[in-house]
């Protein structure tokens, strides 16, 4: 008798947690401000140096619900690389993880100040430990992105790539 009380017990254990695992659970609100401050970040861009040239396209899309900005790099070279975007609200930070198809990994973390959206993280790099700092900021209907290393701690900045993003036009379709 207690063997079959047991497997009683056993077995609607079992189903409530088959059932709470199948309820689902609602996705975090990822509407306040603060995730918003990226958002003119978002869409297909030309990128441009500052003397003029082509120098990739980037598209960035909302993901995850509205959660998440995802992007998406092409050089005009070879040069390919993808980033997640996330505003971590338990920390009050953005954060940004970017791989590449050198094998490259950047993580990044920092907020929107001063008009800009600013990231910092810290590399490994033959020379030592390097200090990254990305800023964007929204130039009327264009981005402009900056980047920057530091092998002194913050001391001097080298500028490393300078990116005019500019709205993709789309092709007229031919009738």
């Amino acid at each position: 008798m207690m063997s079959f009380v047991r497997f009683i017990l056993l077995l609607a254990i079992c189903f409530c947690g088959v059932a709470v695992a199948a309820d689902p659970v609602p996705p975090p609100s990822c509407s306040s401000k603060e995730h918003r401050q990226f958002d003119f970040w978002i869409g297909e861009w030309e990128v441009f140096n500052p003397e003029g040239q082509k120098v990739g396209e980037n598209t960035i899309t909302q993901v995850l619900d509205g959660c998440a900005l995802h992007e998406n790099w092409h050089s005009e070279g070879a040069f390919r690389g993808n980033s997640y975007n996330i505003y971590d609200a338990s920390r009050g930070v953005w954060h940004q993880s970017w791989v590449d198809n050198t094998g490259t990994l950047l993580r990044l973390e920092g907020g929107f100040k001063d008009g800009a959206m600013e990231l910092t993280g810290e590399t490994q790099s033959d020379k030592g430990k390097l200090l990254n700092r990305i800023r964007w900021t929204q130039e009327e209907e264009h981005v402009r992105q900056v980047w920057q290393v530091s092998q002194d701690g913050g001391e001097q900045w080298k500028t490393i790539f300078d990116g005019l993003y500019k709205q993709k036009q789309q092709k007229p379709q031919s009738e």
